[in-house]
């Protein structure tokens, strides 16, 4: 179809408003969700104009610059998450994923690599057995999901900050970026990754991290609420440009994979 001689593509709506929501993991969505969750509406809360393919990605990551705005403006760096004894922990922990049980993704402990990159001195991989190997940390805290429920678990790893620092991060950039081996893009903040209670987790609940967890890693941050977890993290990058441009930049979609 061609408007004033532009061509315009016939978009598919449900998908679109299926990513809008997959990048809308924070608490604004449920303050705004089931009335703002629309084209409309998320069109007059980003201003953006849904017309083509290249505005479509111009509005998702609106979106979600929306909601990482929204998340600084409630975090206190100096404020640390409760936390409990083991007689609290949530038995079963929920499994919580944008896709069922049965499809979490298979990653071979063998072949696993973490790719580490951006303005980092230490550019280099990683290997489970060297992950395992760094100093270890545990905690006992409560997630808060999007979806109105929360659940207490115990998780064990490597304290985010110190491994930033290994790595030789430059913890003055804005932004740490992750790509998941179950096609999830996710980006934080620079003073939340150096939160002291920020955790690259390997451990749930005393054993290896399962794989509905989030095996081989997943980082838990019980400062962010509402706020998705990478798991089955591959891939992580620090950098002062908002990250969605750089996972398009290497040929993957920010909201959905390669």
């Amino acid at each position: 179809m061609a408007i004033g001689g532009k061509k315009i593509t016939k978009l598919d709506r449900a998908s679109i408003l299926v990513d809008a929501r997959h990048a809308l993991d924070m608490p604004l969505r449920r303050a705004f969700g089931k009335r703002m969750v629309t084209l409309g509406g998320l069109s007059l809360l980003t201003g953006c104009s849904i017309t083509d393919d290249e505005s479509i990605n111009g509005f998702l990551v609106a979106v979600s610059r929306l909601n990482d705005r929204a998340q600084a403006f409630l975090f206190d760096a100096d404020r640390l998450a409760p936390t409990y004894n083991e007689s609290q922990i949530t038995r079963p922990f929920p499994f919580n994923a944008f896709y069922g049980v049965d499809d979490v993704p298979n990653v071979s402990s063998g072949d696993y690599r973490l790719k580490v990159g951006g303005l980092v001195t230490g550019q280099r991989i990683w290997t489970l057995s060297e992950l395992y190997a760094l100093p270890h940390a545990e905690q006992i805290t409560r997630h808060i999901c999007v979806e109105g429920w929360s659940a207490i678990g115990r998780w064990g790893g490597t304290p985010f900050s110190g491994f930033l620092r290994r790595i030789g991060a430059d913890t003055t950039a804005k932004y740490v970026g992750f790509r998941c081996a179950d096609d999830y893009y996710e980006s934080i903040d620079m003073a939340t990754a150096l939160h002291p209670q920020t955790l690259l987790t390997f451990e749930y609940d005393g054993q290896r991290l399962p794989a509905k967890y989030g095996y081989p890693m997943k980082l838990r941050m019980p400062t962010k609420l509402g706020y998705k977890n990478p798991k089955h993290i591959v891939e992580m990058f620090v950098t002062n440009t908002y990250p969605g441009g750089y996972w398009v930049d290497q040929g993957y979609n920010w909201f959905g994979g390669s």
